[in-house]
């Protein structure tokens, strides 16, 4: 499949906030389901996008396909990345583009930016544990398990793991 990688558009903002809100739905990925409160920042692109680099998967034609949350130095959006590291968050492909290279992209193209980015020593980035088709593109791109960095968003729930890429 052919895919091309850029900033998101405004008129995309909902589209891709429906996107990644029924990927992670449809993944089970949600503890309280369709009335979960994450569903709202899932949603939220245009905000984010006000806020960090939202990068959307683009297809032939056009047709969005996923996108991700660039996370640089300093953002409101980080949750693990010290100083000296980027992060991506909200990583999330279409059900009908997976398995296409959509995903690895939006990827790729987050370690891009931050290798491009002087004073950054690395990626990092928090995912469930079983979102293991995404940690078999983390894996190939040369991201290792960072377990002493694992955190959990809330207390009681299940912590995230979390992966580094070392520059």
């Amino acid at each position: 499949m052919d895919v091309s990688i850029r900033p998101v558009r405004a008129t995309e903002h909902e589209a891709l906030g429906e996107i990644t809100a029924q990927a992670y739905l449809g993944d089970g990925l949600l503890d309280f389901g369709s009335a979960d409160p994450y569903l709202e920042q899932l949603r939220a692109v245009g905000r984010r996008a006000g806020e960090a680099l939202v990068l959307a998967a683009v297809g032939s034609g056009g047709r969005l396909l996923g996108g991700v949350t660039y996370v640089a130095p300093g953002s409101p959006w980080a949750d693990v990345a010290r100083s000296d590291e980027a992060e991506f968050r909200m990583l999330a492909v279409s059900r009908e583009a997976r398995g296409r290279g959509a995903g690895e992209a939006l990827v790729g193209a987050c370690v891009d930016r931050a290798r491009a980015t002087e004073g950054l020593s690395g990626v990092v980035l928090s995912t469930q544990s079983s979102m293991e088709a995404a940690h078999r593109i983390y894996r190939r791109l040369g991201f290792v398990r960072t377990p002493e960095r694992d955190w959990s968003p809330l207390p009681g729930f299940t912590p995230l793991l979390t992966f580094r890429l070392a520059f």
